[in-house]
């Protein structure tokens, strides 16, 4: 198995994913480059920041540029200058957001192209042949997504559809790795909040071929406490010699209520999204640096922090930039706030090593002023 558990604490864990584009260490958390750029950010940025593993969205690099661009450029690698590990979302949840521009069946999704209005088809074989043309190292299923909240009769018809599309994508993924694709296979698992249709999911799943799992239909609308306990009950029926990869879910906080349920890797477009509003993550907290206390504030934006933004620029710098609307402070921030991610990350993993990961948790919520919440699901 490409998946290796080199140390554990409870559920959390520290392991090694073992990737075509070389070993990656988990916990990890992939910063998010939809369309082939995380916003703001370069791929000089991704090498200064260590992060070795990204998620992009196959759906909209098949809208733009379009996957025969990216291939006559020699893959999504060459397209974006970046060497690391490369995970591609199906787009499955773009794809059937759009409600009223698209009609599903069991065949797959028709929907109409959020940019041009153009017509188009998805099926479970076509999605994996999209991420085949585009290079990409991790490979994801066409899923469907129950809306929140849903009754267990349609969580059960969508399960069911999106179990089977995982069948038909088995043989696809067979096929283009004889053709002379490198890739992990990380087909996704639903069942919305029902705890027997995720124990049916996960049954599936762990008899399938397959080098990881992702898990989707989190953070839709659901409660925390909700997202916390049908991870727990998810996780639990999983096989544990596969990586556990959370779709969506990605604040400091959820980075350590996540691997205490089990996950190892982890994505969000949290970090550079508030980062474009003034939002800086802290070792003692958020705050928004634009932020009228922070106008003669020629401190750095957290004390302590090694990224060269702390090292170079003020509190009161980068709020002029964000009111001037300068756009070098998008970068400066994000890149700021992925450094923090990266350093939260170092911490679970450095805690779970030491075998006190739940008193680390606690000492983190602590300082963000939170109580934690329950490693185990909230109920039965």
């Amino acid at each position: 198995m490409p998946f290796n558990i080199l140390a554990q604490d409870g559920p959390a864990r520290v392991g090694v994913l073992e990737t075509p584009r070389g070993p990656v260490e988990t916990p990890v958390f992939m910063p998010v480059a939809t369309q082939a750029s995380v916003k703001s950010l370069d791929s000089d940025d991704m090498r200064r920041l260590g992060s070795r593993a990204i998620l992009a969205n196959s759906y909209h690099l098949y809208l733009r540029p379009g996957t025969e661009t990216v291939k006559a450029a020699g893959g999504l690698h060459r397209f974006m200058d970046y060497d690391g590990f490369i995970l591609t979302d199906s787009g499955g949840f773009q794809v059937l957001s759009l409600c009223d521009l698209r009609e599903i069946d069991d065949e797959g999704v028709t929907f109409r192209s959020h940019l041009d209005g153009s017509r188009h088809r998805l099926t479970p074989e076509s999605v994996i042949g999209v991420q085949a043309a585009l290079g990409s190292d991790g490979w994801t299923t066409l899923d469907e997504c129950p809306p929140y909240p849903t009754d267990e009769a349609h969580a059960r018809l969508a399960l069911e559809r999106t179990m089977a599309w995982i069948d038909r994508s088995v043989p696809a993924v067979a096929a283009a790795r004889e053709a002379g694709a490198k890739c992990l296979f990380f087909p996704i698992l639903q069942g919305g909040f029902f705890a027997g249709l995720r124990r049916l999911a996960a049954e599936h799943m762990n008899a399938i071929p397959a080098d990881g799992v992702s898990i989707g239909g989190f953070m839709v609308g659901e409660s925390k406490e909700q997202t916390w306990s049908m991870l727990a009950q998810t996780t639990a029926a999983l096989r544990p010699d596969r990586a556990r990869y959370l779709m969506g879910v990605g604040t400091p906080l959820d980075l350590w209520d996540a691997v205490a349920r089990g996950i190892d890797m982890m994505d969000c477009v949290y970090p550079t999204r508030v980062a474009r509003s003034g939002q800086v993550m802290a070792s003692g907290g958020k705050y928004n640096v634009t932020n009228a206390r922070f106008r003669r504030d020629f401190t750095a934006l957290d004390p302590g922090c090694t990224c060269f933004v702390c090292a170079r620029c003020t509190r009161a710098y980068l709020g002029h930039l964000l009111r001037a609307k300068e756009l070098s402070a998008y970068r400066l921030l994000s890149y700021h706030n992925l450094h923090y991610m990266n350093h939260v990350i170092a911490l679970i993993r450095a805690a779970v090593k030491a075998g006190r990961f739940e008193q680390a948790r606690m000492e983190f919520r602590a300082r963000y002023g939170i109580a934690p919440l329950a490693a185990g699901p909230v109920d039965s």
